[in-house]
Parts: C-alpha cells; sequence; structure tokens
C-alpha cells in the first residue's frame, strides 16, 4: 500500500474513530483504466452498491471477502476514491445471480441483460487468461456493501 493510500486510510480511522490498524484491502474494480475510473465513480455516487467476482479465480492465498472488513476504493490511476464496507457476501452460482443484485451493481441501465452481457464478456475473458471456460454455474463472490466515505 502506498504512502498516500495509507495516509487516506489514517485520515479515515480518525475521523471515524476507528484503530489505525483496523484492517483494510486497496483496489480497483474491472480490468482496465477505464473501467476502475467508471467504476470507481458509481461507488462514489453511492450507485454500485454490489459486485460479483469469480470464486474459482481466487488464488491460494487470497481471502474471500467477508462481511465487516473495510476497502479503499482506487481509481484507474492507484488513488483511493472512497471507503466501502462489506455488508454481505455469498458465494452463487453464476446463472442464479438475481436480477436485484445486477441492479445494485450500478452499471449501464443497471438492467439484469445489460449486466448479464457485460460479465459474460468479462469473465469469459477472465477464464481463458487462465486457460479455463467460462460456465454457467461457475461459483461467483456475490459482494453488497455500503459506501461509508
Amino acid at each position: 500500500m502506498s504512502e498516500q493510500i495509507k495516509q487516506y486510510w489514517h485520515e479515515f480511522c480518525r475521523k471515524h474513530n476507528l484503530d489505525y490498524e483496523t484492517p483494510v484491502e486497496a483496489w480497483a474494480f474491472g480490468a482496465t483504466q477505464k473501467d476502475a475510473d467508471e467504476l470507481a465513480s458509481l461507488v462514489d455516487k453511492g450507485i454500485k452498491t454490489a459486485t460479483t467476482s469469480a470464486y474459482e479465480l481466487y488464488s491460494k492465498d487470497e481471502a474471500v471477502p467477508k462481511a465487516g472488513e473495510w476497502s479503499i476504493i482506487l481509481d484507474g490511476n492507484q488513488q483511493p476514491v472512497c471507503v466501502i464496507r462489506e455488508c454481505c457476501v455469498e458465494i452463487i452460482p453464476y446463472n442464479l445471480i438475481s436480477k436485484e443484485h445486477a441492479y445494485h451493481e450500478g452499471e449501464g441501465d443497471r438492467s439484469y441483460e445489460y449486466w448479464r452481457r457485460i460479465h459474460d464478456d468479462f469473465f469469459t475473458r477472465e477464464y481463458k487468461e487462465i486457460g479455463k471456460e467460462f460456465y454457467p454455474q461457475a461459483p461467483m463472490v456475490c459482494e453488497v456493501f455500503e459506501k461509508v466515505e
């Protein structure tokens, strides 16, 4: 974590009366700088309050998020945009993700059809990069979060 991000977290902790040692992760959404900028902006505006990631693509030493955990959302230049806190995390087969979850991801016109098209393409690419084929029942980590600041 860069010094700038650490300072951002320390200031957040001071404002919210949290211990500086409270665990936090800093990360960006998406696969490109443009994605990271757009999605961080949606979170910052309170539009994006959910996300989905492929459970099978987590590395063995990478923990799946848990309710109550804190994250600093970064833009495409790895600059802090806002802080979120996980509310709910579930592992759900891709083809069973609800229209409600898709809506809360806040992307495009917020329709399930838009969400499905974008995520079909995204996960197909992600799986292909590691030599696997994406499939409709793939387990997904579905997160619901709140922007705190």
